[in-house]
């Protein structure tokens, strides 16, 4: 696995601030979080965090590394693209994470998720992701140029970015912190 991929984002990253003062509104969801490098990240930052995918595997990594550094993160095994839904029907995040994950059908539930005050950090690929020969190709895993917010119009945006990002391999990304009112 590259140093890149344990990397956190830098657009999660800079929201760390934001991310901290939802704490006392409920815990944080890492949505999709496959080997867990955020949901370690915002533990670190003394956020409690539910580690949600559907790889078995990756979610024993989150659960080993959480329990040697002693981090607040619970996993969490569930298929977001499940017609079924989430398996969270009554839970309140004070925050959701969700990075390199797109499925649109989904963006009406993670509002729902958000208590009133809750941010949502959001950033994924764009459809210029394809001009770089690496990184999804398949149109339904690629935003469309400004599309990110519009998914979330419950949220008042509180930063919105879209270009080229990363090193040393660059990628096509949108990112968006929102709050829901309340």
């Amino acid at each position: 696995m590259s140093d890149e991929a344990e990397r956190p984002s830098p657009f999660v990253a800079a929201q760390l601030g934001r991310l901290r003062a939802t704490a006392p509104l409920g815990p944080c969801l890492d949505l999709a979080c496959g080997r867990g490098r955020h949901a370690r990240l915002l533990a670190r930052a003394g956020l409690r965090v539910v580690a949600l995918d559907r790889d078995a595997a990756a979610l024993r990594e989150v659960a080993s590394r959480a329990r040697r550094e002693s981090l607040a993160i619970s996993p969490l095994r569930a298929d977001a693209e499940s017609p079924h839904g989430l398996c969270l029907r009554d839970a309140r995040f004070g925050a959701v994470v969700v990075t390199r994950f797109l499925f649109r059908p989904l963006a009406q539930r993670i509002e729902a998720l958000l208590a009133p005050g809750g941010v949502l950090v959001y950033e994924t690929f764009t459809i210029r992701q394809r001009e770089l020969g690496h990184g999804p190709r398949n149109a339904a895993f690629l935003l469309e140029e400004g599309e990110l917010p519009r998914l979330f119009p419950g949220l008042a945006i509180e930063a919105h970015r879209e270009g080229l990002a990363g090193e040393p391999t660059a990628s096509w990304l949108a990112g968006v912190a929102a709050r829901k009112p309340g």
